[in-house]
């Protein structure tokens, strides 16, 4: 473990399908995942960087573009088909493809990998995991929003926060507004 003052090895986890509604639903705009790796990490060293999403199958073409650039602009894609879900007493469907255990595992299976996890997510389900992270030495940091970071998951985590809001400058999509095609603002990020 690194208890210097110098460099951390980092691994960075990113919940897409919470990362899209975080960013959709409150934040109203879209980062840039290339230039959040490169903010995230500022003097660290990056050891991994993994980004969890559901879908389409057969593929949609845009998701595969997306997968595409994630992979060049560093990231381990890790996918899962996309399951509709119906709903029997409103008749509504949704897609959804749950990552979380697969989130929770590459925490736990490259653990000697890194020093320090930070974590793209604002689900509560994480509580247990980042505590056991941080028993067993690693430094713990969460991004996501003030208004869509769950209650449990801020008290686990304490001081170790990084809102979207205050990078905004730094991570904007400038290429084109949020509302225009689907690129990064597209059903890719369901996961």
């Amino acid at each position: 473990m690194n208890h210097g003052l110098g460099p951390k090895r980092v691994s960075i986890f990113v919940d897409g399908a919470n990362m899209f509604y975080t960013q959709k639903k409150g934040l109203g705009w879209f980062f840039d995942p290339a230039k959040l790796l490169k903010v995230l990490l500022s003097h660290d060293e990056l050891t991994d960087a993994y980004w969890y999403m559901g879908v389409k199958h057969p593929p949609d073409p845009r998701d595969e573009n997306f997968v595409r650039f994630l992979s060049y602009a560093g990231y381990a894609v890790r996918k899962k088909d996309l399951k509709t879900i119906y709903d029997i007493e409103s008749g509504e469907k949704t897609q959804k493809a749950n990552l979380d255990v697969e989130i929770v595992m590459d925490m736990f299976n490259t653990i000697e990998n890194y020093d320090k996890a930070i974590l793209l997510s604002g689900d509560g389900d994480f509580e247990r995991a980042l505590e056991l992270l941080r028993s067993r030495g690693k430094q713990i940091c969460v991004v996501s929003t003030q208004n869509w970071i769950a209650a449990e998951l801020r008290m686990a985590i304490g001081s170790h926060f990084i809102d979207l809001q205050d990078l905004r400058e730094q991570i904007e999509r400038t290429d084109r507004p949020p509302s225009e095609g689907r690129g990064l603002d597209s059903a890719a990020y369901p996961g």
